[in-house]
């Protein structure tokens, strides 16, 4: 009989555990996104200051090595504000860049560096993390395809393994110009025009290496889809995304994710979303969007579904898959925080 009682009392004292610390585990506040890719939100992550450090428009965050965040605005009073993943500003710097857009962070000779594109003036600056300025990419003026500098408007950019530098002209004649590391050029694609090797709204570009050969994956935001690349400039495959007017695609491991400026086209305001599409670049999940479907293999339709973000513009993917949403036009808000659950 006392063993009787104590087995009860063990498993009731046992069960009381297990529920105790599912309550526990149990996210505080909603939960956004579908499937097995779902975030809390966190609109107040960033503890800073406004009035001493002021954001614009807040446009691109990448993580370096150390951990940090960094966030790209076009606010000249501190073009970079530097955080840790708690939300707490580390550093500031940069007053040069009015229309500071793309933020790209990559490695040489063991050392990180940035990337950074003005879509004022025409122009892409190579910085170390602390804003020193290594390299100016003036327009590919040789190249044939522009007569002035004022039609080159970079977006976006990416890196090679071998130092290439890609940019993506996302705001003008809509090239994707490849330079040397040291700022030589040497080729040039895509361009505004119709069909798929042409591009309308080129705003983001990066490397996809999730399946083996690195391509290169070009956003046609107009035309709501990606545009995968051979490194060389050769079309191999249209993603379609209906309904998204896609930023740059940002990979970390297996998953595509990238911000919805706006759906289902450019001409609605203030309806943005995030996006993540899996391996096979199946979209799994959408964080302020409908729910993604397919019918007969192919995406129907998407658009906002809850009205998170304003103007999403970029995401960072953090070492621990949390995410970070950057805004335009949103009300100078410092950047969100997605924490995964």
């Amino acid at each position: 009989m006392e063993r009787r009682k104590f087995i009860r009392a063990a498993a009731l004292t046992t069960a009381g555990f297990y529920i105790s610390r599912d309550l526990f585990a149990r996210p505080k506040g909603p939960v956004y996104g579908h499937n097995k890719m779902r975030f809390t939100l966190d609109e107040k992550w960033a503890k800073a200051d406004v009035s001493r450090f002021p954001v614009k428009d807040c446009h691109e965050m990448v993580q370096d090595a150390k951990g940090r965040i960094i966030l790209l605005t076009n606010e000249t009073k501190n073009n970079v504000l530097i955080f840790n993943k708690s939300g707490k500003l580390l550093q500031s710097w940069g007053t040069q860049f009015p229309g500071a857009h793309g933020l790209t962070l990559a490695k040489e000779n063991g050392e990180e560096f940035l990337l950074i594109t003005d879509t004022d003036l025409h122009q892409v600056y190579k910085t170390t993390l602390d804003g020193k300025v290594l390299l100016t990419i003036d327009y590919p003026k040789e190249s044939g395809k522009y007569d002035k500098k004022e039609a080159f408007v970079p977006t976006e950019t990416t890196v090679a393994e071998n130092g290439d530098i890609y940019i993506a002209d996302g705001y003008g004649a809509q090239y994707i110009s490849r330079f040397d590391r040291n700022g030589k050029l040497l080729d040039i694609f895509g361009g505004r025009g119709e069909g798929d090797a042409h591009l309308d709204n080129a705003h983001g570009i990066c490397i996809d290496r999730r399946n083996g050969a690195p391509t290169l994956l070009v956003t046609d935001r107009t035309r709501n889809c990606f545009k995968r690349f051979s490194m060389d400039g050769q079309l191999l495959e249209v993603i379609s995304l209906p309904g998204a007017c896609v930023c740059r695609p940002v990979i970390k491991g297996d998953h595509l994710y990238a911000a919805v400026l706006r759906s289902p086209e450019m001409g609605k305001e203030a309806s943005g979303f995030v996006t993540i599409l899996d391996k096979n670049n199946k979209v799994v999940s959408n964080i302020g969007g409908t729910e993604p479907k397919y019918a007969d293999g192919k995406l129907q339709p998407m658009e906002q579904a809850e009205k998170i973000f304003v103007h999403p513009h970029d995401v960072c993917v953090d070492n621990d898959e949390n995410l970070y949403v950057a805004q335009w036009a949103s009300g100078k808000v410092y950047p969100y925080k997605l924490s995964r659950v």
